[in-house]
């Protein structure tokens, strides 16, 4: 199967002259299509500030980011931007406070042109589980849990081939999370999706990954299948010292 994402010597800088900081340094993987791709370390290693840059949030950067053999510059194009989406941590900032479900999930649609959007509307609410009835809603009257199913509708609708994940749910109630992360699974499936997924919770991306990169300062220190996380096989004592460090769920959860 082909590469969906390609990532080469990306690294990202911030700040200017002599006082810039390496945030990204040389990093490198490639994403197949339909894959769903984990980066997990320590806060402060540099995950989330890969999935920006790959999302265009970052254009401070050098290397090469390809989506589906297309190279993504500094600058892109509307279409570029419809091929990639990102659902981030907090959905509650996500969202407008002062905007209804309908008016979110309708504005990427507006922006670039799509037509019968009322009936596209209905029919991702069903897709990630909501009732239409919660269209004229704001944020502030859905649970963390449909705010944050509001986020996933909004980055699909326009039918994007890659979504990335940033901790799509740690800011959610243990009770709820299983539920946002097995809906992430079954749309990957049915819509042929490409995930970045990034966490610092191990047993999740054991359970949603086919494989992941573990960074350390930057750096990736090592890439491996999720079968080798759930073994406790790394390569790397930085790794190892990670899935320690994920007691006491260690085995017992990842083997979930």
């Amino acid at each position: 199967m082909g590469a969906m994402i390609e990532i080469d010597r990306l690294n990202v800088s911030f700040g200017d002259g002599s006082q810039a900081m390496r945030v990204v340094d040389d990093v490198s993987f490639r994403v197949a299509k339909g894959e769903c791709f984990g980066i997990v370390g320590e806060s402060g290693s540099g995950k989330s500030t890969i999935l920006r840059t790959i999302m265009g949030l970052n254009s401070n950067f050098t290397g090469r980011i390809v989506i589906d053999g297309q190279p993504f510059e500094t600058r892109r194009a509307r279409e570029q931007y419809r091929h990639i989406q990102m659902v981030f941590q907090d959905p509650y900032s996500a969202l407008h406070p002062r905007r209804t479900v309908d008016w979110s999930i309708n504005e990427p649609l507006l922006i670039q042109g799509y037509p019968d959007r009322d009936r596209l509307v209905v029919e991702m609410l069903e897709s990630v589980g909501l009732s239409p009835a919660l269209r004229y809603r704001f944020p502030h009257q859905l649970s963390g849990g449909q705010r944050q199913r509001v986020a996933i509708a909004r980055a699909i609708i326009l039918n994007p081939a890659v979504l990335l994940l940033d901790e799509p749910t740690s800011a959610l109630d243990l009770s709820v999370q299983a539920e946002v992360l097995n809906l992430l699974d079954g749309l990957r499936r049915a819509f042929g999706l490409t995930y970045v997924f990034v966490s610092h919770e191990l047993a999740v991306v054991a359970h949603m990954c086919d494989r992941l990169a573990v960074m350390k300062q930057g750096v990736v220190v090592e890439i491996l299948s999720a079968e080798q996380l759930r073994r406790g096989d790394a390569a790397q004592e930085y790794t190892r010292e990670l899935i320690a460090a994920s007691l006491p769920y260690r085995r017992e959860a990842l083997a979930g």
